[in-house]
């Protein structure tokens, strides 16, 4: 009987009816009313709770608002950083290989290239004794593929097909010789004396890596050439090309002069390189 009566007594409480009474305090004029459970108020605030929970799961969910939460990386976040780490390690890479052809073009103007001694007919005796331990038979597939070769370079015009023997050097100025090739005397050039402001032509077809003033050389036009060849034209006066500006055998590039705190007159300062090592201009042209 007692537990019953005091079921009977906390029900009677959830149920028991309250006024909410809003009055203005100067004229104590009811301005809002409204009747409340104890039950009505708990299940009010279970309800809003609830629903509070739910908003805020479906808005970190389902908008971009869950990117600010500390310590969340969303999807998108992840594909941006791995896309920056390859392009960082590309550009780095390519940095690499900048500084490597800046570092020859450097030599090529400074003229730092070592020369190496080495017995020619040792490397040509110990060549001899390799090749005569080689016995190599061709195959029938490198048969075939020669021959397949063979058939392509005898029908193709293209300017692909054209053999090195046919690159021919145009003489980038004419006059008199002051100072030869001399690899003894770290000279990887040959002086041309010229009339100041003479055009100073391209010896080949190429593309200009190097238009620049220098305080030893003065003007200094750098061109590179098909296969790998590079030729450096020093001491002009002025420059008529810009780095990266593609030119045509016998165009003009700069104008002689005497510029540079190694230049004695007006003359040309030119060299040739193949493959990085300097070429004795004189083989190839003849500056008269």
């Amino acid at each position: 009987m007692t537990t019953r009566k005091k079921e009977k007594k906390f029900t009677k409480k959830l149920l028991h009816k309250y006024r909410l009474v809003v009055l203005n305090e100067d004229t104590f004029e009811e301005r809002f009313a409204i009747k409340l459970t104890r039950l009505n108020v708990f299940v009010i605030v279970s309800l809003g709770s609830i629903l509070l929970v739910l908003g805020t799961i479906i808005l970190i969910a389902f908008t971009p608002l869950r990117e600010y939460i500390p310590g969340y990386s969303s999807a998108k976040l992840k594909k941006q950083a791995t896309q920056l780490s390859f392009t960082t390690d590309s550009l780095k890479q390519v940095i690499d290989v900048n500084e490597k052809y800046f570092a020859s073009i450097k030599r090529v103007l400074t003229g730092d290239v070592k020369t190496v001694e080495f017995n020619k007919d040792s490397i040509l005796n110990a060549f001899n004794e390799e090749a005569g331990q080689l016995t190599v038979k061709p195959t029938k597939q490198d048969s075939i593929l020669r021959e397949k070769v063979d058939k392509e370079d005898k029908y193709n015009f293209f300017e692909s097909a054209i053999s090195a023997s046919n690159f021919v050097l145009f003489p980038p100025v004419n006059g008199t010789i002051s100072e030869g090739y001399n690899v003894e005397e770290k000279h990887y050039a040959v002086d041309i004396v010229v009339a100041k402001n003479t055009p100073v032509k391209a010896t080949a077809d190429g593309t200009v890596i190097f238009a620049e003033w220098t305080s030893e050389t003065g003007y200094v036009v750098i061109i590179e050439h098909s296969y790998e060849l590079i030729s450096v034209y020093k001491h002009n006066a002025s420059l008529t090309k810009e780095q990266g500006d593609i030119v045509k055998a016998g165009e003009v590039v700069a104008m002689a002069g005497s510029t540079g705190e190694l230049s004695t007159g007006p003359h040309l300062h030119f060299e040739l390189w193949s493959k990085g090592y300097p070429i004795n201009p004189t083989n190839f042209i003849d500056f008269k």
